[in-house]
């Protein structure tokens, strides 16, 4: 019963984070993008800035927006690299690590229901969830930055090329709402369409696939895992080792092994479901070795 609540409170938090986040109703209604007070404000999400409705602005967006800029505006004596977007990012990685990836994120709930249709699953190879790293520092940072015009100015290369959520929450609705927007596409939105329906796919059969090999938002706020405020926390003398936890846990770790692991999204489900107990959560736990355990340790 306990873990049934926790579950429908997590769902809840999910559900009123789409919504707020994308609260800007009237400028979806009108196919044009919001461009709200808010606008400015990273969120704790990865939400489209593009969307419609959106009423904040996606961290990996703003990142790769400063970077793109940065060598202009340094060339030209302008002193923003991008301090805020750091800070922002900063702050939700030391207050949480991964617990917005669990709790907020829009697009991890819609993984999350994709994954409910019954099909047969598969499980994500572990050497595929090491490409976040390589999606991080390439696309994110180094061609945003290296690669510029004439001006100086580079490009967001993630969201050109690559992110499905905002296909999803951006391209797919404007073009549907706007005809002016419909009428001027080409190549490039069918390259993310079909990218966009791979990822559906292979949300239908493995939980959480963008989450665990694409996402640089989670990527970045896994760094954090180990020094948030918000930690997870195994009693490892009470821990029989049955795995229960690993058999609902959505990025398949096993807690047991690494409570900081950059890949564990604070879903609680492990906590849940343990016999014993051994598993908790809360902010500023004392940090504890779990290096040693029956099973040995494994580090993601």
């Amino acid at each position: 019963m306990k873990a049934l609540r926790t579950e429908v409170k997590r769902r809840l938090f999910q559900v009123a984070a789409a919504v707020g986040f994308n609260a800007d109703f009237l400028s979806a209604a009108r196919g044009n993008i919001s461009q709200v007070p808010t606008k400015g404000i990273c969120l704790p999400a990865l939400n489209c800035y593009s969307c419609p409705a959106a009423a904040g602005a996606c961290p990996v967006g703003a990142l790769q927006n400063a970077l793109s800029s940065l060598r202009y505006n340094l060339a030209s004596g302008q002193k923003k690299i991008g301090l805020y977007v750091a800070g922002s990012l900063g702050i939700m990685g030391v207050a949480g690590g991964r617990l917005p990836c669990g709790w907020l994120c829009p697009f991890g709930l819609f993984q999350e229901i994709i994954y409910k249709i019954p099909l047969p699953k598969i499980k994500i190879p572990r050497i595929l969830t090491h490409l976040r790293y390589l999606i991080l520092s390439l696309f994110v940072i180094l061609l945003p930055f290296i690669i510029v015009d004439d001006s100086g100015l580079g490009w967001p290369w993630f969201c050109k090329w690559i992110c499905p959520a905002g296909t999803l929450e951006a391209g797919i609705f404007l073009a549907l709402l706007n005809p002016a927007i419909r009428n001027q596409l080409g190549w490039l939105f069918a390259w993310k369409t079909a990218l966009l329906i791979l990822f559906l796919l292979w949300m239908a059969v493995s939980q959480r696939p963008f989450c665990r090999t694409v996402c640089p938002l989670g990527t970045i706020l896994g760094f954090f895992n180990r020094w948030s405020f918000f930690r997870m926390k195994v009693k490892n003398e009470d821990c029989i080792v049955c795995d229960a936890c690993y058999r609902v846990c959505p990025v398949e770790i096993r807690i047991y092994q690494n409570p900081d692991s950059s890949s564990c999204i604070r879903c609680l489900k492990c906590e849940q479901v343990c016999p014993t107990t051994c598993i908790s959560h809360g902010f500023w736990l004392p940090e504890e070795s779990t290096a040693e355990i029956k099973t040995g340790c494994s580090h993601s």
